[in-house]
């Protein structure tokens, strides 16, 4: 017989719910509001009035070529911060999975990156590829390969990537550790006695049986790496060199903060809101298919 929880105060439900009624509404809502809200005016140089120019923020962004090629940046860096950050933290969870000594050891020290803030682990992974001062160049000049990220978009670029998903690898080898220790011991221990090898066993049985915590993790690390690798980016490289880490949620922060202009940054997060919005739909509507729940 299905038990149903009920409440003999019909305002006792609403009153629960209110708090984070009232923090989704204050702190989403409303900003969402007001950022369709001032997407529709462009204000004047000294901040004293708006004038209304309707969808004219969004035709020139749509038009401008450094904002589509932010598209482009915002692609390639999400794609590989979440490939690197997952495929990592999984051989990581499956190494920290086997029967080994000091294994809680191994699985403490690993979660402890994920206390680190993002602007901290910017700061931490600049000083090592510092091209003056940093360990890493040394030796890289030492083997004949003389790295500067501050010149060299293409070694900023792989610089904050390897800082972004270093940050995200201890959230994502939670999760997939505790879908590890779900798996039941007799399905392995029955595909072994079969006669099926390691690698046999992972892609057949474990990882089909991973797919709903992958699905998860895939969604979380494409939101994370399009909103919270700002302060990453930011302390490492300000969206440089000539604009060659500027995702879209950091050129939203560089118009509307540092170029004062209001009205193309709100453009832009609406913008930015749409595109992840769509992502997770059609995340949810074409690769959840292949989940096995």
């Amino acid at each position: 017989m299905e038990k149903r929880v009920t409440f003999n105060n019909r305002l006792l439900p609403y009153l629960l719910i209110a708090p984070q009624m009232a923090i989704t509404i204050v702190f989403f809502f409303w900003p969402a509001g007001q950022a369709i809200y001032q997407s529709a005016f462009i204000p004047d140089p000294f901040g004293l009035k708006n004038q209304f120019v309707g969808v004219d923020n969004f035709t020139y962004l749509l038009s401008d070529p450094y904002y589509r090629s932010s598209f482009i940046t915002t692609a390639v860096f999400s794609f590989l911060v979440t490939a690197i950050s997952m495929s990592f933290s999984l051989w990581l969870a499956v190494l920290a999975d086997r029967v080994i000594k000091g294994a809680d050891g191994y699985r403490t020290l690993l979660i402890w990156p994920y206390a680190v803030a993002p602007a901290i682990a910017g700061v931490l992974w600049l000083f090592l590829f510092n091209p003056s001062i940093g360990i890493l160049p040394w030796y890289l000049a030492r083997m004949g390969y003389h790295w500067n990220h501050t010149l060299n978009g293409g070694e900023a670029m792989t610089l904050v990537v390897i800082a972004s998903a270093w940050k995200q690898i201890s959230y994502n080898f939670l999760f997939f550790l505790a879908g590890l220790q779900s798996i039941p011991p007799s399905i392995i221990e029955a595909a072994a006695l079969d006669g099926a090898s390691f690698w046999k066993r992972f892609w057949t049985i474990v990882f089909p049986l991973l797919s709903p915590t992958t699905f998860f993790l895939l969604v979380v690390n494409l939101v994370y790496a399009f909103f919270e690798t700002f302060g990453v980016i930011h302390t490492i490289t300000a969206g440089g060199p000539q604009q060659s880490t500027t995702i879209l949620v950091y050129k939203v922060f560089a118009d509307g903060f540092v170029g004062q202009d209001l009205g193309s940054s709100a453009a832009q997060s609406v913008i930015l809101l749409i595109v992840v919005g769509a992502l997770t739909v059609a995340q949810f509507r074409f690769i959840e298919r292949k989940v096995h729940y």
